[in-house]
């Protein structure tokens, strides 16, 4: 585990801006999502599951750049 938290902090370190923009990626897919539903994307559409996925990873990638 320490080996994978360490992987992940170096990962993070050198590419500091990639956990907000793949936040902001899962917002962009949640608004086309609500716009154009395909076939059996109800359950994505109703629960705004990447809009809530995005906007945590989001908020968590602006705050380790600091730290990292």
């Amino acid at each position: 585990m320490n080996r994978f938290l360490d992987w992940m902090g170096d990962f993070f370190s050198e590419r500091g801006g990639l956990l907000p923009l793949l936040g902001l990626g899962l917002i962009v897919i949640n608004l086309i999502l609500q716009i154009v539903p395909g076939p059996g994307s109800g359950w994505l559409v109703d629960s705004n599951l990447f809009l809530h996925v995005g906007l945590i990873s989001s908020l968590l990638g602006i705050l380790l750049i600091r730290v990292l």
